[in-house]
């Protein structure tokens, strides 16, 4: 590849204390504005992108610009390691990948050495004349995702059935239970269901011996939302249809 010649080391870019999201490392304006004053043009004309996203995602997002053509590291934002400008970029690890979009690869899984998974994903910026100039790099720490999926996940855990037991103490229960199991399955509100929904519903409410209770129609009709006389006449319909040969 045809790719512009590396710039001269700026020097040590460690420093004892963490830079702010954002900032740059080891080149520009510490305050974390673009480096115009970088003498790698690629770094000057990306670093606003790189800064944009790196302040977007910070501080769980390192953002990476590497030098196609020498394989070493231009700039990174947020550096969530020891790695610093003019190290190896190991850019290799995009050759087994296949291209998610034009010029794109991932996004794709990283570790780091302290257990932390990262989702990277690798875009190669090109000259006017269609050349690979650099590679950027946006490496997301998934920790806080992981850890968040996981109290949600806990939150989502199905809970173990009710004893029967309980269900026969309170039978007003076991009529909410029916309902609201069949007008989940339907996928309607219980409004809207017609006639033989209506009497599939009682029927299951029968079989389970909700009517040998006292007082179970007026019941039955609130959680129907449904009138009594409905309710009694479906329940007639209903003891015809049983009673027919």
């Amino acid at each position: 590849m045809t790719t512009e010649s590396r710039p001269p080391d700026p020097g040590p870019a460690h420093h004892d204390a963490s830079p702010a999201p954002g900032t740059p490392v080891g080149h520009g304006d510490p305050t974390g504005t673009a480096p115009t004053d970088h003498p790698d043009p690629r770094v000057r004309m990306w670093a606003p992108v790189c800064q944009a996203v790196a302040l977007l995602l910070g501080p769980y997002a390192e953002v990476v610009l590497h030098d196609a053509g020498t394989d070493r590291v231009l700039a990174l934002w947020n550096p969530m390691g020891p790695r610093k400008p003019g190290d190896p970029s190991l850019l290799g690890e995009l050759d087994a990948l296949d291209p998610s979009a034009h010029d794109v690869y991932g996004p794709y899984e990283k570790l780091l050495a302290d257990g932390r998974r990262l989702s990277s994903v690798s875009a190669v910026l090109r000259t006017a004349d269609g050349e690979p100039s650099a590679v950027l790099c946006v490496n997301l720490d998934r920790t806080p995702l992981d850890r968040a999926a996981a109290v949600l996940a806990g939150f989502a855990a199905p809970t173990a059935p009710r004893p029967e037991p309980l269900f026969e103490q309170d039978w007003t229960e076991r009529v909410q239970q029916i309902i609201g199991t069949f007008v989940r399955e339907r996928g309607r509100p219980v409004e809207r269901l017609g006639r033989e929904d209506r009497l599939t519903v009682l029927a299951e409410l029968d079989r389970a011996g909700v009517f040998a209770v006292r007082r179970a129609v007026p019941v039955v009709a609130r959680e129907l939302k449904a009138s009594r006389s409905t309710v009694y006449a479906l329940l007639a319909d209903l003891k015809a249809r049983k009673d027919s040969p």
